[in-house]
Parts: C-alpha cells; sequence; structure tokens
C-alpha cells in the first residue's frame, strides 16, 4: 500500500481554446499582419491618388511614383470650372442630405413601432422589410424606370430621391429595428405614469435617447448615396443634373476624344472621396459605437 506522501496530486489541467482566441497563435498573428498590410495598401492607394492630383498628365506618365513640385491646384480648378464638377457637387450634397434625412425620419418611428408592438401585423411588416434587403437593384430597374417615366421623373433629381429613399428603407428600418429592442421599456413605462401619450414618448424620451443608432444609420446611408453611381447613371440624362460618380464617368469619356488628362482625373476622384472620408473621420467612433450605446449605466 502506496503511503499518501507518495501519492502526488495533479491539478486539474483547464482545456484551453484554440489559440488563436487568446491572441497568441501565428494564425492570429498573420491575420493581424494581413490586416495591416492591406490598410496600409489602401493608404498608400489614397495617398499616391490626392499627390497626383497635384501633378500634369505628362509628368504622371513619364514618372508615376515621383512627388510632385509644386502645390498647384489648377487640376482641380479645371475639374471644378472645365468639367462643371462644381453643379455635380451641388447635386450630389442635395439628393444625399435630402434622401439620407428622408430615410432615417421615416425609418426611425415606423422601426420603433415595429419594435415594441406584437402581432401578426408588425411580424409581416418586419418580414416585409427583411425580404426588401435581398431584392438587388438591378433586378428592379426597368421596372423603376417604367414607374417614373409615366410620372415624368425620369432626368429628375427630386426621382432620384424617391428612388434613394425606397431602397435604403429596408435596410434603414432593419438595422433601428434592432436598435431599438435593445433600448430599456423602463423608459417608456416611466414616461407613460407621467402622462405622456405613445408619440410623446417617441420624440421627447426614445428619440434622444436613440441618437446613436440614429445617427449611425444617417451616417451610413450618406455615404452610400454619395458614392451611388448605377441608378443615377440610369435616371438622369442632363449635364446640369449629373451628380459626382456620373459627372466623373463623363469626364472619362470625354477624354476619350479630347486626350487624357490624367491630373484633372486624380482632382475628380479627390473630390469624390475627400468629403466621405472626412465625414467618417469626423463620426467614425459615434458611427461604430452607435449599436452598442445604452442607457445601463
Amino acid at each position: 500500500m502506496r503511503s499518501s506522501s507518495s501519492i502526488v496530486r495533479r491539478r486539474p489541467t483547464r482545456r484551453r481554446g484554440p489559440a488563436l482566441l487568446h491572441g497568441t497563435g501565428p494564425i492570429r498573428r498573420l491575420g493581424v499582419a494581413l490586416m495591416w498590410l492591406i490598410v496600409l495598401a489602401n493608404v498608400a492607394g489614397l495617398v499616391w491618388m490626392v499627390l497626383q492630383a497635384f501633378r500634369d498628365t505628362r509628368s504622371i506618365l513619364a514618372s508615376p511614383w515621383e512627388l510632385p513640385h509644386a502645390a498647384s491646384v489648377e487640376n482641380f480648378v479645371q475639374a471644378w470650372t472645365v468639367s462643371d464638377f462644381a453643379t455635380a457637387t451641388w447635386n450630389s450634397t442635395w439628393v444625399t442630405v435630402v434622401s439620407s434625412v428622408l430615410t432615417v425620419a421615416v425609418a426611425a418611428p415606423a422601426a420603433y413601432y415595429l419594435s415594441r408592438q406584437e402581432s401578426r401585423l408588425s411580424r409581416g411588416l418586419t418580414l416585409f422589410f427583411v425580404l426588401g434587403l435581398g431584392v438587388p437593384a438591378q433586378v428592379i430597374l426597368i421596372p423603376l424606370f417604367v414607374m417614373l417615366n409615366s410620372v415624368h421623373l425620369v432626368d429628375s433629381l427630386i426621382g432620384l430621391n424617391l428612388i434613394y429613399i425606397g431602397l435604403s428603407m429596408p435596410f434603414t428600418v432593419f438595422l433601428l429595428t434592432g436598435f431599438f429592442r435593445s433600448l430599456p421599456m423602463e423608459l417608456e413605462e416611466a414616461a407613460a405614469l407621467d402622462g405622456a401619450s405613445p408619440t410623446g414618448v417617441f420624440w421627447r424620451v426614445m428619440l434622444p435617447v436613440a441618437k446613436g443608432g440614429i445617427l449611425t444609420a444617417f451616417v451610413l446611408q450618406l455615404i452610400g448615396h454619395w458614392n451611388e453611381t448605377l441608378l443615377a447613371l440610369t435616371f438622369l440624362q442632363s449635364t446640369e443634373n449629373y451628380t459626382l460618380p456620373v459627372a466623373l464617368i463623363s469626364f472619362v469619356q470625354q477624354q476619350t476624344y479630347s486626350g487624357a488628362d490624367w491630373g484633372g482625373l486624380f482632382a475628380g476622384l479627390c473630390i469624390i472621396v475627400i468629403p466621405m472620408l472626412a465625414v467618417y473621420v469626423w463620426l467614425g467612433r459615434r458611427l461604430t459605437e452607435g449599436l452598442t450605446l445604452g442607457m445601463g449605466k
């Protein structure tokens, strides 16, 4: 019989998950390195595009990796005036802001209702909006054109606004419905006990609390509508109604006959990309935190 001193007690070993989950595995290090490589490649491409916007076509073709010798804004002036990017910028700004504001303004009350009402009607409407997420815009392009043509809204910024609002509604409602469901119902109950009506509860209590999710939805729509090309290219036919992506395509087509102006092309790309990049840098933190903000503090 073995003595108790000869018995070696072993501590129960904890089963650890894959090293990838604990941040020490080679797969995770490889993934992080690959991610940073992609980020650096994108940042380098953006910086190179901005630098080429200050050079002329001859120097770009002769030495594409050379830095500009002088900070000349001639390409930007030409793109703004000769290529009529000024009008396109106004059109893009007007369409983007109006459609994004109206989309969120209509989607927020609908999402609040769907998040709080448990009935056959609310479940059916929620399913209807979810199904709208799976319908590609290319599938309904011809029906939309026929419908807008019948009411004389083709080649109209108002018609393009209506299209943007309608196609953005499923995603915005789906996004805000999930956000409203994460908010505590005790706030509504307290406001109702104080005599607030359902409409007053939404406007005075829930809407200020949900500003993080609403801001997230607004910024996402802002970026999407600013960069949208297919619908604008299909429904806008007059030069004075072109948005920035369509104006850039028209500018590239003009170069086919008049000679390539790569400096002006890069300047046009900067006019399109930099505003949305500035918006994202300004609101990026709020955008990422928009879906996790709560009241449990």
